[in-house]
């Protein structure tokens, strides 16, 4: 089996990809030679070309070089002209999270950010603490972070901080001393057989953790509040009530921003003011505060960040206006992400409030969007084109319009409308100025945004 540490050149397949895109500078700051291909250039790759890292932009054996260890993502195939080059020359290869699981080996402390919603947001938030010089950490985030101008911060070898992603159950490659568990929800049914299975990764993960390892968990989530019941391991919780840490004084501003007090047993810490609006980002910042105070940093200091927080890149991002109406993005895919979206735009000023929603799995389709769908109901019109393909192939078993029928079942009200120009026409016939448009999904929705301004 290949180890890093035995080789000195590295070509990552897929390097645009934001968790490759960390590895990346990760590697190059540990002092390897690193260079990279993906099909197309990106704010990752841009960032990487600012570094002096060589990224090609094909698919082609050739690219390959003089590197003596290939590292590439879950999604290229055995088939790609790289991987098949690699294996014909002997050259080792390396799956990604199995290369993050190496790298985290090599500091002292590991801190692993999990959960099926808002890891990336915990994660940023610990990143940008660690900026104000609270934690000298390494931070490794799944998504494009502007005061990072990219997914990653470099620093220590001695604290490592990282998503830790449960996808086909790739955050058992990691060795934490910190495991935090945000929440666990019925999310990549394409992998996991149901909920029983996704939870008993979690319950694997945690048991990565040293004797001496700390759980913090959300108690609010019925599942990890179980998780914390049952493990022999020190314990920190944090929710809304009943845990460890809670917020009191609870307001929101008006732009739905909310501050604080951080409480813990009984008594307050210091007030969190956020400027990202939404409940959900309560649960978020605690999370962040948590970990961070348990890592020694400051609550002043926590405070300080949380209060210059703005949402990683397609979490809530404001993509413009266009006619009086403002337009946001969001990744959310998922009903509980759904909901946390739409209740944070709710929070703003609005007229009408529209979202369009692409998903991008038909196996999410099925499972998750054609009965009751119940968490669209802070939005006037949902409008759905068709299903985004993203690692499936259509089987004619759903269609969009089986999602319609499944919102409008729940009290929403749908409308199928296939193509993003007919979405761009419905808006521009129904949209007044101070409406408000989101626009939700893990495909090309965020491409396709662009065009709706």
């Amino acid at each position: 089996m290949a180890h890093i540490a035995e080789h000195k050149k590295i070509h990552l397949i897929g390097i645009g990809g934001c968790s490759m895109n960390g590895l990346a500078m990760i590697l190059r700051a540990r002092g390897y030679e690193v260079q990279g291909s993906d099909k197309a250039a990106s704010p990752f790759t841009e960032r990487l070309a600012q570094l002096g890292v060589p990224v090609m932009y094909t698919q082609a054996a050739e690219n390959i070089g003089d590197a003596d260890l290939v590292i590439y993502s879950a999604a290229i195939k055995p088939d790609n002209p790289e991987r098949v080059a690699a294996k014909e020359r002997g050259i080792p290869e390396m799956e990604r999270s199995v290369a993050l699981g190496e790298i985290s080996e090599a500091y002292q402390e590991v801190v692993g950010i999990a959960g099926c919603h808002g890891k990336t947001t915990i994660t940023s938030m610990l990143a940008l603490i660690s900026e104000k010089d609270a934690l000298d950490a390494t931070v490794h985030v799944g998504g494009f972070v502007d005061f990072l101008h990219g997914g990653t911060r470099v620093g220590s070898h001695a604290l490592f901080i990282t998503e830790a992603c449960e996808y086909v159950e790739s955050f058992l490659t990691l060795r934490p001393t910190v495991a935090l568990i945000n929440n666990i929800d019925d999310d990549h049914l394409d992998y996991y057989k149901d909920i029983d299975a996704i939870t008993e990764a979690f319950v694997k993960f945690l048991a990565l953790l040293p004797e001496n390892g700390l759980f913090i968990g959300c108690s609010d989530d019925p599942r990890v509040r179980a998780l914390l019941a049952n493990h022999k391991g020190r314990t920190l919780s944090y929710g809304m009530a009943d845990a460890d840490y809670t917020p009191a004084n609870l307001c929101y501003d008006e732009e739905g921003a909310p501050a604080f007090d951080l409480m813990h047993g009984g008594e307050s810490l210091g007030r969190l003011q956020l400027h990202v609006p939404g409940q959900h980002i309560v649960i978020d910042a605690m999370a962040a505060a948590v970990t961070a105070l348990q890592l020694g940093a400051g609550m002043d200091t926590i405070a300080e960040a949380l209060s210059e927080f703005r949402n990683t890149r397609r979490r809530f991002e404001f993509y413009g206006e266009r006619g009086g109406v403002k337009v946001y993005h969001d990744y959310a895919h998922h009903p509980a992400e759904i909901r946390a979206a739409l209740d944070a735009a709710s929070r703003v000023p609005h007229g009408k409030l529209y979202c369009v929603f692409q998903c991008n799995s038909y196996t999410r389709a099925k499972t998750l969007f054609t009965q009751h769908v119940d968490c669209f109901a802070n939005a006037d019109t949902v409008l759905v084109p068709d299903i985004y393909p993203g690692r499936e192939k259509d089987d004619g078993s759903v269609h969009a319009r089986d999602m319609v029928a499944g919102i409008n079942e729940g009290g929403g009200n749908a409308i199928y409308l296939g193509t993003f120009e007919n979405i761009r026409d419905y808006l521009d016939a129904n949209m007044q100025p101070g409406d408000l448009v989101i626009t939700l999904g893990s495909g090309d929705v965020y491409v396709q945004t662009r065009k709706l301004l």
